[in-house]
């Protein structure tokens, strides 16, 4: 094993809590050199906010450090000019990291080139389905954009549904298929291996997700690994998907890789 992957919510912290552990193998990995990215579904923050909250933790995370779906999305959707402009649903702080492109009116029901579904909590009601609806079905037909396709997510009082529901429901109603910029897409995966450049034999995602982190990570030629953490349940372990290896926490980690012989 020469390179790591890590989620961020669950693994590295949950809430506003630091996780046992976790600082003391951020350093491990700092005195190892071991190269790493910090790939994450959260679309609900811009990658600013995300390097501020983990400093504030006293996380030692750089900002080219963070693999998340506004910043591979924003690469995609400046790529090409027919995806433009973009009809953006995510929180009015995400949108910094689409700066640049041109953006459609909030209230326009037509004329988008592309639809970007991200986080937005509790802003989603039927208004605001209901309008990504409608500019998916106009003509001619924008491309869905999903920032992430994480089933749920762990919050303060309890889970919480995340981006993935709602891009489902707009699948089926609008017959479009969407092109997923984050977890488990392998295209996500793949990316961040190339950033890392090594290749996917040789990396470890580390993950509180059974599905999202682990299965995916599995399926792009990773190794999976998954911690007690986060939105970990253990009834994860009864199903057909076999990590290749459980910890009880990120903690775990450096005893893990050097009984490795990595």
């Amino acid at each position: 094993m020469q390179a790591l992957l890590f989620d961020l919510d669950g693994v590295l912290y949950q809430t506003d809590r630091v996780i046992d552990g976790a600082m003391e193998t951020l350093h491990w990995c700092e005195q190892r050199n071991i190269p790493r990215l910090f790939v994450t579904n959260t679309s609900s923050k811009p990658r600013r906010a995300l390097v501020e909250r983990l400093s504030a933790m006293g996380l030692s995370v750089s900002a080219e450090q963070i693999f998340a779906p506004p910043v591979a999305a924003r690469e995609f959707l400046a790529a090409s000019s027919s995806v433009t402009p973009v009809a953006l649903f995510v929180r009015e702080p995400t949108r910094e990291d689409f700066g640049g492109l041109e953006v459609l009116d909030d209230a326009a029901e037509e004329g988008a080139g592309s639809v970007v579904i991200g986080d937005i909590g509790e802003a989603w009601d039927f208004a605001t389905l209901n309008r990504a609806f409608r500019l998916l079905m106009a003509e001619p037909r924008p491309v869905l954009v999903a920032l992430g396709m994480s089933r749920y997510a762990q919050g303060k009082d309890g889970l919480v549904l995340d981006v993935a529901p709602f891009i489902k429901a707009l699948e089926h109603a609008s017959g479009c298929k969407a092109v997923v910029m984050g977890k488990p897409a392998r295209e996500f995966f793949d990316a961040a291996v190339r950033k890392l450049g090594t290749s996917a034999g040789q990396t470890v995602m580390i993950g509180d997700d059974i599905r999202g982190d682990v299965a995916a990570a599995q399926a792009a030629g990773l190794v999976g690994v998954l911690v007690r953490t986060g939105k970990f349940r253990p009834r994860d372990l009864d199903g057909d998907i076999r990590p290749d290896a459980v910890l009880d926490s990120v903690a775990d980690l450096p005893r893990w890789w050097e009984n490795l012989g990595a």
